[in-house]
């Protein structure tokens, strides 16, 4: 994505969990490209704090709150993105909860939560943005799921697996439905990544299990998740969709490692 692009200038992007971790990374590429940042998330004090970093370097962003759990606060916050922007060309589905418990164990409300938010939430934002995207004619959305929704990754993320499977589904459903207006869909799929999240999941043991078995032999950065969506985001992509794309050191393509 070119900066000085005049359609670069006249986007306007959506970034859900866009105060922290990767979606705070997304949000700071995006702002640098040109692209007019709504940093959305549930925390409005952090995301009020990130879009004021952003405009400091240069960047056009604003605070957004919302709570994707709740499908009252997706719609008032895209009808104010619609009234006072009028445009949602970009929308990065990034936020996410999760929790870890034995399988046999696992709590009902955790689960029905887990699929609200990371699910559900994905669903609505994308409808509410998809909308505005097919009156332009052009529009890029790229869901954060993980390689937890491709094969299962240790123990304990029973919702949190079944949630991000279901996203990539719902991501090639979308990409089909919306290809013949312009709009692409597509899934990022992160290993492990050093975030606020994974430093209260992943205990020492785990993380040093994980890196063992990633060919790389480390977590990933914000950055180097940031740099595929903004590929996918970008006019490049224009005949990318309906993809789930890892960005996991290798992880998926490894099996016994140190024969």
């Amino acid at each position: 994505m070119e900066p000085n692009d005049d359609r670069t200038l006249r986007r306007v992007a959506l970034v859900t969990g866009g105060a922290q971790g990767i979606g705070a990374e997304i949000c700071r590429r995006l702002a640098a490209s040109g692209v007019t940042v709504r940093v959305a998330d549930i925390d409005l004090p952090a995301a009020e704090a990130h879009a004021a970093a952003l405009r400091a370097q240069g960047g056009r962003a604003s605070a957004l709150h919302l709570d994707v759990g709740s499908a009252a606060s997706v719609g008032e916050a895209f009808a104010r993105v619609a009234a006072e922007d009028g445009r949602c060309d970009i929308l990065v589905n990034c936020a996410g909860i999760a929790k870890v418990f034995p399988f046999l164990e696992f709590p009902l409300e955790n689960f029905v939560a887990t699929m609200n938010v990371n699910v559900t939430g994905t669903l609505l934002c994308s409808q509410h943005a998809a909308r505005m995207m097919v009156r332009e004619g052009w529009g890029r959305i790229v869901n954060i799921a993980s390689v937890a929704g491709l094969r299962a990754v240790g123990t304990g993320r029973t919702a949190y697996g079944t949630s991000k499977g279901a996203v990539i589904a719902l991501t090639r459903q979308m990409a089909v439905e919306l290809a013949e207006h312009g709009v692409t869909a597509n899934a990022v799929c992160p290993g492990p990544v050093d975030t606020p999240m994974t430093r209260v999941l992943h205990t020492d043991r785990f993380r040093e299990a994980y890196a063992k078995a990633i060919p790389v032999e480390r977590y990933g950065t914000t950055g180097e998740i940031a740099s595929a969506v903004m590929y996918l985001v970008s006019e490049e992509a224009s005949y990318v969709t309906g993809i789930e794309m890892p960005v996991d050191g290798g992880f998926l393509a490894s099996g016994a490692r140190g024969l």
